[in-house]
């Protein structure tokens, strides 16, 4: 990749100064975009990913916006984002516009920075891509026009589903790429602990952490220690509730901080949906219905959710038939269950390639006639619709076209999705997800006569984005 020096900032109003410091290559004409990419996965995934597409005659830039950033991102240059959050719609839309930018690569889509920036993209008719974790699990990276979930223009409709789908071979679920849960966490915790310490030299910067990152990681140490009693219990639950053959749904629940929560749901705190879970059950369940509660394996345990959960199910007098569990073997707990109820977590395609009803009470792609129970929560207990398993199978073709087959973390899964990525950018190849006319301020394109329906083309409600706490 091309070294260039670091772009110099105007502190006061963060705006790029004309400066022959820094050197500004064009792309090779006719053949090379000019990709801007903002914060990326905790990895080497992001720097990896910038330098295949440099070599692809792609000209690449990069903001960094904290510590972490840079730290991540090795020594290859970069322009440092000191200013104000409400300065920096102007510095992107003088930057993309300057620098001739044709996409902008992110990775957390609802991260303050990156919804502007997404908003500039639609404004000025540039490609916006989210690269985030796959909505097929494991090994699958999604690269998606926009976002995801409620920013997601995957199809809605079973209709467009089956004309994507069409043509489209089956997505390869065999497991090819493994690494040790350290490395993730390793990565995950320096991160945050980067951003954090490196304040004093982003201190304009404005995190999306509810919670500071020291008492985020610190939280886990009670966790740590009850890690085997927490296996224990269950094992134990599980295998009560199969030798006593109860009925039981489950409900996975996210982590309270997920965007997925935030954004892309009706609720501002997952003790929302938690109570809103219990008192259906009291409500409207059959009287020897029961429902788990599984915590996600990355929650730090500040939701105190072995406590709190009990004390609503005491209040709406079912405090019997409602159980919270860590660990245990999800595959096994889903398709033994009469149905999985949850937010919009990729639990549910689990639940739906296993055959077992799902209802959604957040918004997710794959909530669709068909596929997902439509009828409420209420009726869900004693009346889930089916899965139609033919059209899931479709379903599954159909979002193969915004994933790639590889991983963040395991060296040969990077390599694979990032060689996918490169594909997909080059100029001669189709790009899922995006037309390559761009879109314009609300997110619509036109298709060809006869082209095939393609998820950039799906309009979506807009994203307005906020600093945390406003």
């Amino acid at each position: 990749m091309t070294r260039q020096k670091v772009q110099k900032l105007d502190r006061k109003n963060a705006i790029p100064e004309d400066d022959d410091d820094f050197v500004t290559r064009p792309p090779a004409e006719g053949k090379g975009r000019v990709i801007l990419m903002l914060q990326g996965h905790p990895s080497r995934f992001w720097r990896q990913l910038a330098d295949g597409l440099a070599e692809d005659g792609h000209r690449v830039l990069k903001v960094h916006f904290g510590l972490a950033d840079a730290v991540f991102w090795g020594r290859r240059s970069a322009i440092h984002y000191r200013g104000r959050f409400s300065r920096w719609r102007a510095f992107l839309t003088e930057l993309v516009q300057r620098e001739g930018v044709t996409d902008i690569f992110y990775y957390a889509d609802r991260l303050p920075y990156h919804a502007v920036a997404l908003e500039v993209a639609g404004v000025l008719n540039r490609r916006a891509w989210a690269i985030e974790h796959g909505y097929l699990r494991p090994d699958w990276l999604t690269i998606e026009a926009d976002g995801m979930g409620a920013l997601s223009r995957f199809p809605r409709t079973r209709a467009e589903i089956e004309a994507l789908a069409e043509g489209v071979s089956p997505p390869d679920m065999t497991v090819l790429y493994r690494h040790d849960f350290a490395v993730e966490a390793f990565n995950e915790v320096s991160f945050g602990l980067l951003q954090s310490f490196g304040r004093v030299l982003y201190p304009l910067h404005v995190s999306d952490r509810p919670v500071p990152p020291v008492i985020d990681y610190l939280s886990w140490l009670p966790e740590l220690v009850l890690t085997g009693r927490r296996a224990r219990d269950a094992m134990a639950l599980t295998r009560r509730l199969i030798r006593e053959r109860i009925a039981y749904n489950l409900v996975p629940l996210q982590l309270e901080v997920d965007y997925q929560i935030r954004g892309s749901s009706p609720y501002s705190r997952l003790t929302d949906f938690i109570e809103e879970v219990i008192a259906s059950l009291a409500r409207t369940a059959p009287a020897d219905r029961h429902v788990v509660f599984k915590v996600h394996p990355l929650d730090n345990g500040l939701g105190r959710w072995f406590s709190r959960i009990p004390a609503i199910a005491e209040r709406y007098g079912v405090a019997d038939r409602v159980h919270v569990l860590r660990g245990g073997n999800l595959g096994r707990m889903v398709t033994r269950s009469c149905g999985v109820v949850l937010v919009n977590s990729t639990v549910g395609i689990h639940a739906l390639r296993a055959g077992t009803p799902l209802c959604v009470l957040g918004t997710a792609i794959y909530d669709v006639p068909g596929l997902s129970h439509q009828g409420g929560l209420d009726r869900f207990w004693t009346q889930p619709e089916p899965v139609d398993r033919a059209f899931f199978e479709t379903f599954e073709r159909a979002i193969s076209t915004i994933q790639v087959k590889g991983s963040f973390f395991a060296p040969d899964g990077r390599d694979d999705a990032i060689a996918q990525i490169r594909a997909r950018m080059r100029p001669t190849a189709p790009v899922a997800g995006a037309t390559g006319g761009g879109r314009g301020a609300h997110g619509s394109a036109a298709t060809s006569k006869g082209a095939k329906a393609d998820p950039s083309l799906t309009t979506h409600p807009p994203f307005a984005a906020r600093v945390p706490g406003e």
